[in-house]
């Protein structure tokens, strides 16, 4: 643990929308929960970045949608267990910080906040721990502290920071938005000018007193929604902060820039050399990831002949041959083929996705639940083909359908089957049948994986035919 003058609290967002990265990363699995650079995800990476920094265990602040991910990610890298605020509906950061603000002073404390997205890449970890330090006593003394990024390139993807001159910790002078190429050059040229990063320092009591100065409503709506939190703690000893929807879908949508920092006279930034990037785009994936004499980056079983300057993602064999500034990503379900220089438009493919209600712009072939997985591997008129993982110690909730039977077949592990009264175990190549209507849970009592193969039968196979009556995770 790295000695700090002042307890620093983690609050990790950890929102998105799952489309710049389609379609590795989709709407139920946005990127953060990706390992798109190292073995580790990228909130993974951002929680160990900290970690010697902070007594206290993370505050997050994550979908609803994504809390078990959020949990398991954490746990097995041993994080200590996080506190998770589950949004009910995206608000922007703004209203986020704020509730992670006021349920870091339930307990009476007043902590700061160090505010990161827990889905940009850092490659200077120590360099970046050193700035927090750097930072703590102009937050201790008040101010809102950000991190500006020193400019690499005239970028023209990202706000700019315009700083007083001097050493370290300095007054913001304004916020700019995203220049077009010849306004970045001559930010550059200027001097004085940082990428906005997203990352904040300081004490949450200053926050909101800010956003209370400038944007009362939002502040509002989150003291509303945190006074009525729904709490519970029914996995691996976490607890969830379940913010009151009626309250939070009431606040304003706005970022913490547009509501607090372009405002307050408290804003000070810090320029930091960190190897930063957000990755927002397969391009700038392909920036940050390690390329051959060719300049091409892949992950996966790729060949490259002829090819450079190109970015390969893949699940089974890719090929690339003479093709130059070219994306590739290979799924299960979804390939993606696109000019390097037109990756912004991969969000239009997205939009065009769930205007035709296409299962892809949401889902993976494989979905996660907090249980294991499934993988539909075959789907036709009447019937589908699932694969099925049980963790060690885990099980699905006590459920029916009205529309489809359900036939079951281990392939590995145990497999402790209720249906309607009888109790029993099944074992690899041993199979067994669940009726329409039968009330029936799937259970897990060994040490290893469960994997089975269901094969559905009916007239409609929809996952919401489903009644639950009793369920560990609390899902209705």
């Amino acid at each position: 643990m790295i000695e700090v003058s002042s307890e620093v609290l983690p609050v990790l967002l950890s929102g998105g929308s799952g489309t710049r990265l389609w379609p590795l990363s989709r709407e139920a699995y946005p990127k953060q929960f990706l390992p798109l650079v190292g073995d580790d995800t990228m909130l993974q990476a951002t929680w160990r970045r900290v970690a010697a920094l902070s007594r206290p265990a993370p505050l997050v602040v994550a979908n609803e949608e994504h809390r078990f991910l959020v949990a398991e990610q954490l746990r097995v890298i041993g994080a200590p267990p996080p506190r998770i605020v589950l949004e009910p509906v995206g608000r922007n950061t703004a209203p986020a910080i704020a509730a992670a603000a006021l349920i870091a002073r339930l307990d009476g404390g007043d902590p700061l906040l160090l505010v990161l997205p827990s889905d940009h890449v850092v490659r200077d970890d120590a360099a970046f721990r050193a700035a927090v330090i750097a930072a703590v006593p102009a937050a201790d003394a008040g101010a809102l502290v950000t991190f500006g990024i020193v400019p690499q390139a005239p970028e023209t993807g990202f706000g700019y920071i315009h700083s007083d001159m001097g050493e370290g910790v300095r007054k913001v002078l304004r916020f700019v938005e995203k220049p077009d190429a010849a306004t970045a050059q001559g930010y550059l040229d200027d001097g004085g000018y940082y990428w906005n990063s997203g990352m904040f320092l300081f004490r949450a009591s200053r926050y909101l007193e800010e956003l209370g100065k400038y944007r009362p409503d939002i502040l509002a709506a989150a003291r509303a929604a945190c006074a009525h939190l729904d709490r519970d703690g029914q996995l691996h000893d976490i607890e969830f902060l379940r913010l009151d929807r009626e309250a939070f879908a009431a606040s304003p949508s706005e970022s913490i820039d547009y509501a607090v920092m372009e405002n307050t006279d408290a804003a000070m930034v810090l320029p930091v050399d960190i190897g930063w990037n957000d990755v927002g785009s397969w391009s700038a994936l392909w920036d940050v990831s390690e390329q051959d004499a060719d300049g091409n980056a892949h992950h996966g079983d790729v060949i490259a002949v002829d090819t450079r300057n190109s970015y390969a993602y893949a699940r089974r064999l890719v090929a690339l041959v003479g093709v130059d500034d070219l994306i590739v990503v290979e799924t299960d379900d979804a390939i993606l083929v696109a000019a390097k220089d037109k990756v912004q438009q991969v969000k239009d493919v997205v939009s065009r996705l769930k205007a035709e209600q296409r299962s892809q712009a949401a889902l993976h072939r494989e979905v996660n639940r907090p249980w294991g997985s499934y993988d539909s591997v075959d789907v036709g008129d009447g019937f589908q083909v699932k694969r099925i993982k049980v963790k060690p110690g885990a099980a699905l909730s006590l459920q029916s359908h009205e529309r489809r039977a359900e036939h079951w077949i281990v392939v590995r592990g145990i497999a402790r089957v209720t249906r309607n009264n009888d109790v029993f175990e099944l074992f690899a190549n041993q199979s067994t049948y669940i009726p329409i209507g039968a009330k029936h849970r799937l259970e897990n009592p060994g040490t290893e994986m469960l994997e089975l193969i269901e094969v559905q039968s009916g007239d409609y196979l929809g996952e919401d035919d489903i009644v639950r009556y009793e369920d560990v995770y609390g899902r209705g």
